[in-house]
């Protein structure tokens, strides 16, 4: 059954009478078809018994029907009403459709009202996010195939970046470097905004890439992925500069001992309650537990950050084929910030990585 079946089968079963798709992710995980439309508006309309259409600007229409999408492909101008055309093609799929099923993670006010106005006696309140994040939870082989490629460009990204480190030079300037390494194969989108940061500036798990020069004796932080053929890579690995005194190097150790121990401990059967604590009660133990200030793990798919999340409260157990990260980290304000991440996806009996960049303590003496 395919992914666009699935779902028509799951209108059928709520009584939904169509299904208005919006987040360009979702579009491209069902289609095969993605694309940013920026300003302009595109959906993907579903309906339980008759065939679906993708609506997209007239730029893009060429571009859907050139992915693989064998369905129907509507355009509209920018001058036009993309609503009134769109309410035309529904009802020549269906006459009158009452019940919409609808992304309301994704899906704006204005836009909805929008909708409201060409079906004013339509209900739009049967909210599809949790069916199709539930859908993209399993990866199938030929997905997990896709991460693991993904994985080695990531492991690639930090070997550059290793090669990058010079006393002075600035955080940016090391990003800037890995990534064009990156480009001159032919790998042009970053899963995210790659991640440099020395010293103290590490202990802001959320801080951007800066022009904070690489200085001796202090931590490096690296968090970084990127996008091969529509799937994402993450990973973070935090390296040596110089000589590290003993509150670094505690940080780092304790740090490690939680990512290997949850990473041992991934494996069908546990909850991800269960498995964020394998790391948090080590850091805890360890005097570290108010630095921990984050969940031990996101999914991951064509989406670097999508459902579930590995916290405490989630009761969800893991099954082959779940993709998430394993990224404990400790977070000191003006001292030092540590994480170590590796993605994975639940095997049979345990769980594999998608990055083997190695964990151990790498320390690089600089001039």
């Amino acid at each position: 059954m395919s992914k666009i079946e699935q779902l028509q089968t799951t209108l059928a079963e709520k009584n939904l009478d169509a299904a208005y798709i919006s987040d360009p992710m979702t579009i491209g995980y069902l289609t095969g078809f993605y694309e940013d439309p920026i300003e302009r508006v595109m959906a993907l309309l579903i309906f339980p018994d008759a065939e679906p259409f993708l609506f997209t600007p007239a730029l893009e229409v060429e571009a859907a029907k050139g992915a693989g999408w064998t369905h129907p492909v509507y355009g509209y101008l920018d001058h036009e009403d993309p609503y009134a055309l769109i309410a035309k093609h529904v009802r020549e799929q269906s006459p009158d459709p009452i019940h919409w099923g609808i992304e309301q993670s994704h899906l704006t006010v204005q836009r909805l009202r929008g909708l409201k106005g060409q079906f004013p006696t339509a209900k739009f309140d049967t909210d599809l996010t949790p069916t199709i994040e539930h859908m993209r939870l399993i990866k199938s082989a030929d997905e997990i195939a896709k991460l693991d490629e993904a994985g080695k460009w990531a492991d690639f990204m930090l070997e550059e970046g290793f090669k990058n480190l010079k006393l002075g030079r600035s955080e940016q300037e090391v990003a800037a470097n890995l990534e064009f390494a990156l480009k001159k194969h032919g790998i042009m989108h970053t899963s995210f905004d790659t991640l440099v940061q020395a010293g103290a500036h590490a202990a802001e798990p959320h801080g951007a890439t800066s022009q904070n020069p690489i200085e001796n004796n202090e931590l490096v932080l690296f968090d970084l992925g990127c996008i091969v053929d529509g799937y994402c890579s993450d990973v973070s690995r935090t390296v040596a500069i110089g000589t590290l005194n003993e509150k670094q190097q505690d940080i780092y150790n304790v740090c490690l001992e939680a990512q290997l121990a949850a990473q041992e401990a991934a494996k069908p059967g546990i909850t991800a309650e269960e498995l964020d604590r394998v790391a948090r009660d080590i850091i805890t133990k360890a005097g570290y537990g108010k630095y921990f200030i984050h969940r031990l793990g996101h999914g991951l798919g064509m989406s670097d950050h999508e459902f579930p999340s590995i916290m405490a409260g989630n009761q969800l157990v893991l099954e082959p084929g779940m993709c998430f990260s394993i990224e404990p980290g400790i977070y000191i304000p003006g001292v030092a910030g540590v994480r170590i991440e590796d993605c994975v996806h639940i095997t049979e009996d345990g769980c594999e990585p998608f990055t083997h960049t190695s964990k151990e303590l790498k320390t690089f003496k600089l001039a």
